[in-house]
């Protein structure tokens, strides 16, 4: 079984970063996109869900599995690698960092905070960025 999850991280927000402030991810016409469904889910649950429960929850649910397809859905769906929140345009795109705290439960927090910077200013966690959108030149 592959993991998409971290402990004890910091995500921080990509180098190429277009935002000074943490942003709600628009809608795509009338439907949420997938960074809006990882924003609702995160920022209305603080430290409630592991990486690897939102990612297949939104799969799960963009795929409309009903409740006893979900567990052998899973199974398969972590059989092989799935992207990380390292991905997520939250942090490449909408200015969120992603906190990991010691069970791997997540939280978000925005550029601006005083709370981002006491992460990144936080010697006893791990920092990593989140992917650049684009390569470096």
């Amino acid at each position: 079984m592959h993991t998409t999850n971290y402990y004890n991280t910091f995500i921080e927000i990509a180098e190429d970063c277009p935002v000074f402030s943490g942003l709600t991810p628009p809608l795509k016409g009338d439907l949420p996109t997938i960074a809006g469904m990882q924003y609702e889910i995160i920022a209305q649950n603080p430290y409630k869900f592991t990486s690897d429960e939102v990612i297949f929850q939104i799969f799960a649910d963009r795929k409309d599995l009903i409740e006893a397809e979900r567990e052998p859905a899973r199974e398969m769906f972590f059989s092989k690698g799935q992207p990380c929140l390292r991905s997520s345009p939250l942090g490449k795109k909408y200015g969120w960092g992603i906190h990991f705290d010691e069970n791997g439960k997540m939280a978000i927090y925005a550029r601006e905070s005083e709370a981002y910077q006491q992460f990144l200013d936080n010697t006893q966690i791990v920092k990593t960025k989140a992917m650049r959108s684009k390569k470096a030149s």
